[in-house]
């Protein structure tokens, strides 16, 4: 039994010892592609040591009586197997022969103790049946003899990784027949790194796929980065698409410990284009090579040290449905099985393979193209969304976090299926409708995904400008979706949503004011809020204060203080808990202080779920204190999103602001006394219920009398037949979705034609 192989003594068909990642690594270094050298410890030696140390039956006993269901109880069985691997001592043979192979590596590269790469490479991992990738661990930067054998000791401790139990449970992998080999690879420290699909990931057409971030590729591969995104003609030969990306963070090699750091990316890097087009051609060219030897699409990972591209990894795209038999066609075709059924929540259709993601430690598994099945999404849900192709949640309404983030991103998405994720098998492909909310088994053959990337009615982008006297403004929740929205042609925001910006950083806003970083915290809005500012200046954009209800909280860094509460809807959120912790009010409005001494005057600033005319008071006061002054050198608004605070609007005139509007989500739950996140009630929660349009018309007529500003930005503000009845009540604007500004304008349109001609049909007959 060999311990250990290194690259060019492996070929493809050597998975069962060198797992997925090994065996591809070797075959690419056999077929002349540049790879970093080095070698495998194989599963065999895996094996070795926990069959020779007794441990084996130790670990497979704790799985037996492992009930997966069971999420404390699967975290607490990973974490005891993965302390008994590890705390196991590594027999002298197999040590030996592993510190052995270190030093060979480093006299063929010529240097003592080199830096090298350390990751896992299961025997089950990366085939097309059962992609098992991101589910073991990596390590970067690992140096010297004593090291490099803890750290393969950690790598086989990471078979056992909760994610990875369950995944093997659910598809019916038997644990004891799953070995893990262990990649040891000279480390490159990548100055731009990244991934490379050689078809389209999602649709399988003839263009790569290139994304890439400064430094090591772990950003990328994390989702901890938004990197630039490249797509390339193979057969034309050049680029037809770039987009630059604020790459706000980077991970690098500390050069001091030697330890992989995660810091700030520079200023003049940022939004900096990663990649030149002679780099992109280089990479093409190498991708192509690639699919041409597997004679199949790849998704690869790349690294560029000293203006030379390495290749780290290469693995078949398993997203894609590749059969293209008649049989198979024709039946998806004319079989339409309904499996699920729920609430159309975004429009489109798209289909994929399920990944149902039960906690965040699973996110890593979403890959491009999948479609993501959990009860509901969160804010730090938020990267892995952006991989998928489709999203399905058991719980929420058309106005849940996985709705809004979904219309936003143009992701088709059917929430309130009520167990979906226990109807759907992982790895199936399914079909889902996010228009009428229906979830169709298999791949259906029409199946086109109308997300608003390619066609000009989804996307709302007009050829010739409607004109309307009523604006017609858009709904705005992440920077990154700013470009997106302002192709609309929209005449501006009118809502910023605070919410995604400050959740991303994952660390409590709290924790940086008490960690003496408000500056840190500042400048992050600064840079997220510019974006949307940029984008549409000098138009108008209302940024919305921070009103995130204390469950989404909990997951962040310094989260672990935020109480219970039985309903967060009605609970500690908006003004009045910005009131309590005035400190992250005062940073959001430094923020915008900055913003306007830079010019940026079009940002104005709303307040969230006021109910009593004090809290607009006691929020004017703090703007005050840090050098912002309301209703003079910025415009200041209120959400009417309460009955308290519709039927006392004149109260709030009279304390002074500029503009109101209206959020029908809030103000029809409780108006109407329903959680708009619960599908058993879902049927009654209605924006046209004739107690909410009597509440709006109130409020529009007395905002009219006072010359103060009105306008929408819930649900209802994408609605046409609620827009017809806003803009006859004399609302001053409309706050649409992206996918929904088109529409709205044309209604907007149509209604003002309307009323003039019954204005001047009533002058004719006066």
């Amino acid at each position: 039994m060999k311990h250990v192989e290194f690259f060019e003594e492996l070929r493809k068909e050597d998975v069962a010892i060198a797992g997925g990642k090994g065996a591809n690594l070797g075959e690419l270094t056999r077929a002349g592609i540049p790879v970093p050298p080095g070698f495998v410890v194989t599963s065999k030696t895996y094996d070795q040591f926990i069959k020779e140390t007794g441990i084996f039956d130790e670990i497979m006993d704790i799985l037996d009586a492992l009930d997966v269901e069971n999420n404390k109880e699967l975290q607490a069985s990973s974490v005891k197997i993965k302390k008994i691997i590890t705390e196991t001592r590594m027999p002298d043979e197999i040590s030996t022969i592993i510190i052995e192979a270190y030093n060979a590596l480093c006299h063929r590269i010529g240097k003592e103790d080199v830096f090298v790469a350390i990751r896992s490479s299961a025997t089950a991992e990366d085939l097309p049946e059962a992609s098992f990738a991101g589910q073991q661990d990596t390590y970067l930067n690992i140096r010297g003899n004593e090291e490099v054998v803890e750290y393969v000791q950690k790598c086989w401790a990471s078979l056992f990784e909760s994610r990875a139990i369950f995944y093997r449970e659910e598809n019916d992998f038997d644990h004891s027949k799953v070995y893990i080999a262990v990649v040891v690879q000279e480390m490159v420290n990548a100055e731009k790194a990244g991934v490379m699909f050689t078809v389209h990931p999602s649709t399988g057409e003839e263009k790569i796929l290139i994304e890439a971030a400064w430094g090591l590729g772990e950003g990328v591969v994390s989702g901890t980065v938004t990197p630039d995104t490249c797509w390339y003609d193979k057969e034309k030969n050049e680029v037809l698409d770039y987009k630059i990306s604020n790459k706000k963070v980077m991970f690098k090699r500390d050069p001091d410990t030697g330890h992989t750091v995660m810091e700030d990316v520079p200023e003049d890097l940022a939004e900096k284009r990663v990649l030149s087009n002679d780099e992109i051609s280089q990479l093409a060219e190498l991708g192509k090579t690639i699919h041409k030897h597997y004679n199949f699409p790849q998704d690869t990972e790349w690294a560029i040290e000293g203006g030379k591209i390495y290749m780290l990894q290469s693995r078949p795209v398993t997203t894609l449905n590749m059969d293209t038999g008649k049989d198979q066609s024709e039946e998806g075709s004319t079989e339409r099985v309904i499996i699920a059924k729920g609430l159309g929540a975004s429009p489109g259709m798209a289909s994929g393979a399920v990944k149902i993601v039960r906690n965040t430690d699973e996110l890593d598994k979403i890959e491009k193209g999948d479609v993501l099945v959990t009860v509901m999404t969160t804010p730090d849900m938020v990267p892995a969304m952006k991989r998928a192709d489709g999203i399905i949640t058991d719980e929420g309404g058309v106005t849940c976090h996985a709705a809004i983030v979904s219309r936003e991103l143009g992701i088709p998405c059917v929430v309130g299926t009520g167990d979906g994720s226990k109807i759907l098998k992982e790895n199936s492909i399914v079909t889902l409708d996010g228009s009428k909310g229906f979830v169709f088994e298999g791949k259906l053959k029409s199946d086109k995904k109308d997300t608003g990337t390619e066609s000009t009615p989804a996307t709302g982008i007009q050829n010739a400008p409607i004109l309307t006297v009523t604006e017609v403004k858009v709904n705005v929740s992440m920077p990154e979706a700013a470009q997106k929205a302002a192709a609309t042609g929209a005449d501006g925001v009118g809502l910023l949503r605070t919410e995604h910006m400050m959740l991303a950083l994952g660390v409590h806003p709290k924790k940086f004011i008490t960690d003496g970083k408000e500056d840190e915290l500042v400048k992050a809005l600064v840079e997220n809020i510019l974006k949307v500012a940029d984008a549409f200046y000098p138009k108008t954009v209302w940024y919305r204060t921070l009103d995130a209800p204390t469950d989404e909280f909990k997951s962040l860094q310094g989260g672990e203080d935020e109480p219970y509460e039985h309903n967060p809807m009605l609970g500690w959120r908006g003004i009045r808990r910005e009131l309590d912790e005035p400190e992250i009010l005062k940073a959001e409005f430094k923020a915008i202080k900055k913003l306007h001494e830079e010019g940026y005057t079009n940002i104005g600033i709303m307040l969230p779920l006021v109910q009593h005319p004090d809290e607009l008071k006691e929020a004017k006061r703090i703007a005050r204190e840090v050098g912002l002054k309301p209703q003079k050198n910025i415009e200041w608004g209120i959400m009417v999103e309460t009955p308290g605070a519709a039927l006392t609007i004149e109260d709030f005139i009279a304390e002074g602001i500029d503009f109101v509007s209206f959020g029908t989500n809030d103000l029809t739950q409780y108006t109407l006394a329903i959680d708009r996140n619960n599908e058993h009630v879902a049927s009654l929660y209605s924006e046209r219920h004739p107690a909410i349009m009597k509440l709006i018309a109130m409020v529009i007529k007395e905002c009219n009398k006072a010359g103060v500003k009105t306008s929408i930005c819930g649900q209802a503000g994408s609605m046409p037949d609620i827009v017809e009845q806003l803009v006859e009540l004399g609302i001053t604007s409309v706050s649409a979705n992206t996918d929904a500004v088109a529409t709205v304008r044309e209604v907007v349109a149509r209604v003002e034609k309307k009323l003039m001609l019954k204005a001047a049909r009533k002058v004719l007959q006066g």
